[in-house]
């Protein structure tokens, strides 16, 4: 059993963090922000080679993605159609999310932007984003004097 403090301040600096992270998102997307129907979740994880980012973008056809890298700068832009197969007025209820979406991310100076792989399957946008070989952590061998 482990005992916890108590800080009255902790769900105070969560929802500070998570408003900061709205905005933060928002001046990213420059003039895209204001035109943009949803964001799409995005993990992010990194390894020894790699960066990974993963975007759910369910429903979007492959020609509808743009992915591109400019100045360092990592945008991802898209559209989900809504399907007109079905009358409007014969639904109950819509709660996705229709129309276009744009994310941007700033490269890191490790990663090298001729190397950017991106593959969709299932709904999910992966980009493999190569580190320059000097990036990557090196083993050097430690020599012991006799």
């Amino acid at each position: 059993m482990a005992i916890t403090r108590w800080d009255p301040f902790r769900d105070v600096i969560a929802l500070q963090n998570r408003v900061n992270s709205l905005f933060r998102d928002f001046n990213e997307g420059g003039d895209h922000a204001t035109t943009a129907s949803f964001t799409p979740a995005v993990d992010v994880y990194e390894d020894n080679q790699k960066v990974v980012l993963k975007l759910e973008v369910p429903g979007i056809e492959e020609k509808d993605l743009d992915v591109r890298v400019e100045n360092n700068t990592l945008t991802v832009k898209g559209e989900r159609k809504f399907e007109k197969e079905e009358k409007e007025e014969n639904f109950h209820r819509i709660e996705r999310r229709y129309g276009s979406f744009y994310r941007a991310f700033t490269l890191p100076t490790t990663i090298d932007a001729g190397h950017i792989d991106a593959s969709y399957n299932s709904g999910v946008l992966r980009l493999e984003l190569k580190k320059k070989p000097e990036a990557q952590p090196k083993q050097i061998k430690v020599n012991v004097a006799a």
